[in-house]
């Protein structure tokens, strides 16, 4: 092709590589949706080329790591990675790791149903599922295909440990009772379809149900194998007692129900148990055969109403306590500290205690009260904190119930002389070197002859409400380390460690 002048015109190569020569580019630029495509693909393909060179097993690790959806989904990078989903021998399916949207809830819980249902029926039977974990929400049609699906693995593979965790439609703030009593009876109907599935269960997480007053026990007696049960704002009415008998149940969760009380009354097996917020004017648990019971958490936004609780009468039945938690969500203290006579039958093997959110601002020697009673303790770990974001929630609630304003609680030494030879390691969370906090220190070292570690650690911060509140003076330069440590005028070989 010939320009005006007759000459040959220049391809645009030519001219572009002239204007490269003038020190000017102009090579025509490339559409964005071009180079973002070439990018992709060059992506796409290095992903390819990295991961083809890694052995099977290796990319089955990798995939086990993470949500089964998202396996599924990165297998599509390669040829190679296509067949390890049907390879897989632990599974996690769950409706949040797909973008939540409230109005395709249908849809999403539609999807996780279909891929439970494909990949449990097309993966190798002869590859035992070490973990199946299904989180789905309770709908009759999705329901029933996973329950299936399940139950149909079970009977033709091996499938060592399966976990239902199950989601009501609307939210408990936004159920009323009769639909409470609706997600149960539509859970009922579920176990009662799907019997050989529950009856494979190791987990059961169930959460915004109103049961009627056999329908738990009766879910326990399918459930043959479950070894875990955690239960969200589930009950059987307002002041029921929920009473559990269970041959293999290891772990016991019951969070925010109505129960007045949880009655354990034969659990050979049971070792860990956490009760949090009952509603109850009495004690909150009865512990009947429970000889490998273990581990206790108990979590409380107490009120100005709630009755005190005396661990000597709690665990009047149950010596085997060797790891206590108590929260007490920066609110009042409802455990009273009581004699080391009366205690030390109950926690003669107590060894760990948590005492998580103490109030800011009051004594915390009552906290004594355990070492002096507990022997065998070895690990002793505290959390002051006045954590705002829960004080405020809760406004309404102890507005209606009584505000408990900080009161100091009131120990003294049954033996002001006495030794505590095991309590190695004492743990501060919201440590201020302050006056209070120095006197406890000191208080715990001259009992306890053989610690060895303190380890003292800066307030906790939320994501709401953060330091907004208030401003820490938690020691953080060398200098302001070594004169706390010195102000704290201890004899003891104990190591202190200021924690970042």
């Amino acid at each position: 092709m010939r320009n005006k002048s007759g000459r040959p015109r220049k391809s645009a190569l030519h001219e572009a590589d002239a204007g490269n020569k003038n020190g000017v580019c102009t090579q025509p630029k490339l559409n964005a949706m071009q180079k973002a495509t070439r990018n992709e693909a060059a992506a796409s393909n290095a992903s390819e080329d990295r991961l083809s060179k890694l052995p099977n097993d290796l990319l089955l690790n990798i995939l086990e790591r993470v949500d089964t959806l998202d396996a599924i989904r990165t297998s599509v990078l390669s040829k190679r990675m296509l067949k390890l989903p049907t390879m897989l021998s632990q599974f996690f399916l769950s409706i949040s790791s797909i973008k939540y949207d409230h109005d395709k809830m249908p849809q999403i819980n539609r999807a996780v149903a279909h891929v439970t249902d494909s990949i449990l029926g097309t993966r190798n039977p002869e590859i035992t599922i070490r973990n199946l974990k299904i989180r789905f929400i309770l709908m009759d049609r999705d329901s029933l295909t996973i329950g299936r699906s399940v139950a149909h693995a079970m009977s033709t593979q091996k499938v060592e440990a399966a976990e239902f965790e199950i989601i009501t439609e609307k939210a408990y703030r936004n159920c009323t009772p009769a639909d409470l009593r609706q997600n149960a009876k539509l859970f009922n109907n579920f176990v009662g379809a799907c019997p050989d599935a529950f009856a494979g269960l190791r987990r059961l997480w169930l959460r915004n149900m109103r049961f009627g007053e056999q329908d738990i026990p009766n879910i326990l007696s399918t459930c043959k194998l479950l070894e875990s049960l955690r239960l969200i704002h589930c009950d059987s009415g307002i002041h029921s007692v929920l009473q559990v008998e269970h041959a293999q149940l290891i772990e016991l969760e019951v969070d925010l129900g109505k129960f007045e009380r949880v009655e354990l009354i034969c659990l050979p097996k049971l070792q860990r148990v956490s009760y949090n917020n009952w509603c109850s004017s009495e004690h909150p648990v009865y512990f009947g055969l429970v000889p490998q019971l273990s581990r206790l958490s108990l979590t409380k936004v107490g009120v100005s109403s709630d009755k005190i609780l005396e661990l000597s009468q709690l665990l009047a039945d149950v010596h085997s306590i060797s790891d206590l938690h108590m929260d007490f969500q920066s609110e009042k203290i409802w455990v009273v500290p009581e004699c080391p006579k009366m205690l030390k039958p109950v926690l003669s093997k107590l060894q760990h205690v948590n005492l998580d959110n103490l109030p800011e601002g009051c004594d915390l020697a009552w906290t004594m009260f355990i070492i002096e009673a507990a022997p065998s303790l070895k690990e002793l770990c505290i959390t002051v904190w006045d954590h705002w974001c829960i004080m405020m929630t809760n406004k309404e609630f102890r507005k209606k119930y009584g505000y408990c304003e900080k009161a100091d609680v009131k120990w003294k030494p049954y033996a002001p002389d006495f030794k505590h030879k095991n309590l190695a390691k004492l743990t501060i969370y919201g440590f201020q070197p302050n006056d209070n906090f120095k006197r406890y220190i000191r208080c715990v070292v001259e009992h306890a002859v053989n610690i060895t570690e303190i380890s003292l650690y800066d307030r906790k911060l939320c994501g709401r409400c953060g330091d907004k509140v208030y401003q820490s003076r938690y020691p953080r330069t060398a200098e302001e380390r070594k004169r706390t440590a010195e102000g704290l005028g201890l004899t003891s070989p104990a190591v202190i460690h200021f924690r970042s």
